[in-house]
């Protein structure tokens, strides 16, 4: 509910617009004609909604709203193609998104044909900041304010295809935060992409640090959606050094739920893996991965490591480079029958990586309003 009673239809499903006309004293359908001309059509006003009574959209009007997110700043790399854009929400706080092109996902020579090199995949977020303070996210070095709703998921999408005229093949939610601590948002969202915006759900990814209790719900809901974890490590002192929520949740309780997952859904997950120099690829690193990896069919991806030393330097992450052995690993896991598969740097001269551009613009506009002495 809007701060003047209207109700906020963005972010709605098609059930609770239903369930919203006819409280209002209109007919079931009214609901799924709004549906379409918010999701589908990219209706902005009640105005343009021409097949519409007159009567409805007045009564439309007094009673509901379209209030989204707005662009503050869009920044593209002419070196790759890559789009960046942060968004303010309507109580001041800024996310961002990351729109990647088609043929830049991988630096592998000889992966061109792979279904990622053709894809336009968008980088959404679902939560202001993160809880989780991974070693090597920006995101996390701002704490945590609050999650996002269905609505400021959902428009991250309609606002990209406004401001960029292209339509997205693909959706990760693997902006600034855990999907899975917003978890009746992400799914409520994933929803209204796929009967709304038109991105089956196949093509719809849910990346997250690993809770395995979520992990496990999705598949005892039978969710379509993709699973890629953020692994880094199948070592729990190592791992626990890099993602915190390990301390909580072992790597075997992970590997529990994921293979789960895949037992349900029968849907092959991801792993993502930065290489840091020294600390998860040495010998025993590697094959605790090969180990890890061959209990469930899945692909590892490979990440290249974006520095976070311009948000201040702490002992979790002053110790952190990319490794020099990381084509070395990658071979060794390809040796073992592994799919890996080596991301490029995408976006990294415009700070593409989850939470790099919020991060500078909240410290770059606290150091134009700190007053001189």
């Amino acid at each position: 509910m809007e701060p003047n009673g209207k109700v906020n239809l963005l972010g709605l499903s098609q059930v609770q617009l239903e369930e919203f006309v006819e409280d209002i004293g209109e007919s079931a359908y009214r609901g799924r004609q709004l549906f379409e001309w918010l999701y589908t059509k990219r209706a902005t006003s009640f105005d343009g909604m021409t097949n519409l009574g007159k009567h409805f959209r007045s009564q439309l009007g007094r009673t509901a709203a379209i209030q989204g997110i707005s662009l503050v700043q869009q920044t593209f790399s002419p070196r790759d193609g890559t789009t960046k854009l942060l968004f303010e929400l309507r109580d001041g706080l800024k996310i961002e998104s990351v729109l990647i092109p088609p043929a830049v996902s991988f630096r592998d020579t000889g992966r061109e044909q792979e279904d990622e090199q053709t894809r336009l995949t968008l980088c959404v977020s679902t939560q202001v900041g993160c809880p989780l303070d991974c070693a090597f996210c920006a995101t996390g070095t701002m704490g945590f304010f609050r999650n996002l709703t269905p609505g400021e998921i959902v428009d991250q999408i309609l606002q990209v295809r406004r401001m960029t005229g292209k339509s997205p093949t693909n959706i990760v939610f693997m902006g600034m935060g855990e999907p899975l601590l917003n978890y009746d948002n992400v799914m409520t969202s994933s929803g209204i992409i796929a009967n709304g915006i038109g991105i089956a759900l196949k093509r719809i990814t849910v990346s997250t640090a690993g809770r395995p209790d979520r992990i496990k719900q999705m598949a005892d809901e039978k969710r379509r959606l993709k699973l890629a974890v953020s692994l880094h490590s199948a070592v729990d002192t190592t791992r626990s050094r890099l993602m915190p929520i390990n301390r909580k949740f072992p790597v075997n309780q992970l590997l529990d739920a994921v293979a789960y997952y895949y037992e349900q859904t029968r849907q092959r997950v991801t792993y993502e893996y930065i290489f840091f120099d020294g600390i998860n690829d040495t010998e025993q690193e590697v094959r605790a991965l090969i180990r890890f990896a061959r209990q469930v069919p899945c692909k590892i991806n490979v990440i290249p490591y974006h520095s976070i030393a311009f948000t201040g330097t702490t002992e979790a992450t002053k110790h952190l480079g990319p490794s020099k052995r990381t084509e070395e690993c990658v071979k060794e896991l390809r040796a073992h029958h592994l799919t890996a598969m080596v991301r490029s740097n995408a976006g990294d001269d415009i700070d593409a990586a989850c939470g790099q551009l919020a991060v500078r613009f909240a410290k770059q506009t606290t150091q134009e309003t700190v007053p001189t002495s």
